[in-house]
């Protein structure tokens, strides 16, 4: 049986907020709230939801940047929680994270060849100068940006390159894993597309597997094979990516396939209007609150993850 890249079992991570009044009880926010699933290599998994659904918690949980509260991660069959902080950063080298915004995560202070080759001297310390040097000048190449830009710094360059310089810094040690947190969010949308396509570029000819994390559906939609929806740190539907898209069964996701004008699934029925009712306060489906087709043990009964029509949607009027 082949043995997923990612797998996640029943991630939560909980942060504690401050107390109401001085004798209030400890509130605490779950950001993610028991997620499973599982990624095969050289296969491409979106993460999407509104702003605050979990998604920048649940990719800081898969690089082991931050430790659930339960559940665990297993990269590759083993589990990341085990590991000693040596063996934890020699897996590193094998997935790497590529941010939102390549102006603040890159030091404005280095020269790209430093930037690039920063993870290379603490994953390859023995390598040479020229070595190095070499390797970086080779991957900026395949990111398809000239040698001259070795020498320059950061702000010398426009957003989407300097989103291609952050791409050749995190590929450079060769991972099997790129977990991508908002990548073209911060570029102009015929940006966007050369960076997408660049990104599907280095997948096929890397072999790599990537986890994509957005809020535009229409990014996702060009770069996953499978989609995990969330809504307030749960999963509501997951699946491939097109059969999820073009018939979403979940009333949240076809709010947000709705909502995206290039994605069509819409037109053969009526759009679906969310009701202005926050978050649902009772032990119920966290969603009931908006849901306008909320039924009295939607407010009772949290809905579990099921297997519907070859995908998992966890809602009550589904199948």
């Amino acid at each position: 049986m082949t043995v997923p890249l990612v797998e996640a079992r029943g991630l939560t991570r909980r942060y504690p907020l401050k107390r109401k009044g001085l004798l209030g009880p400890r509130l605490v926010l779950t950001a993610v709230d028991d997620v499973s699933f599982s990624l095969m290599a050289g296969r491409s998994l979106g993460i999407v939801g509104e702003s605050g659904s979990g998604k920048s918690t649940l990719a800081r949980l898969v690089m082991a940047l931050e430790q659930p509260d339960a559940g665990s991660v297993s990269f590759n069959g083993e589990n990341l929680a085990g590991l000693s902080g040596a063996a934890l950063r020699d897996r590193r080298r094998q997935f790497q994270m590529v941010f939102q915004d390549p102006f603040s995560s890159l030091d404005p202070r280095m020269t790209v060849s430093h930037v690039v080759a920063e993870p290379l001297e603490v994953a390859e310390p023995t390598l040479t100068r020229s070595a190095r040097r070499d390797k970086v000048a080779a991957m900026l190449a395949a990111v398809s940006l000239p040698d001259e830009a070795l020498d320059r710094y950061p702000h010398e360059f426009s957003g989407g390159q300097r989103q291609r310089i952050a791409l050749a810094r995190a590929l450079v040690t060769g991972p099997r894993l790129v977990v991508a947190d908002e990548p073209v969010s911060a570029l102009d949308v015929s940006v966007q597309a050369q960076v997408l396509n660049l990104m599907a570029d280095l997948k096929e000819a890397r072999g790599l597997t990537y986890l994509f994390i957005s809020h535009n559906l229409a990014v996702v939609e060009h770069v996953a094979d499978d989609v995990l929806v969330l809504y307030r740190g749960r999963v509501v539907e997951q699946g491939e990516t097109a059969d999820v898209f073009d018939n979403p069964a979940h009333p949240y996701t076809r709010a947000l396939v709705d909502s995206v004008p290039g994605i069509d699934a819409a037109g053969a029925r009526e759009r679906i209007r969310l009701k202005d009712g926050g978050r649902h306060a009772g032990a119920g489906c966290g969603f009931a609150g908006r849901c306008p087709f909320a039924a009295e043990r939607c407010r009772i009964e949290v809905p579990a993850l099921k297997d519907h029509n070859g995908r998992k949607v966890a809602c009550h009027l589904v199948g």
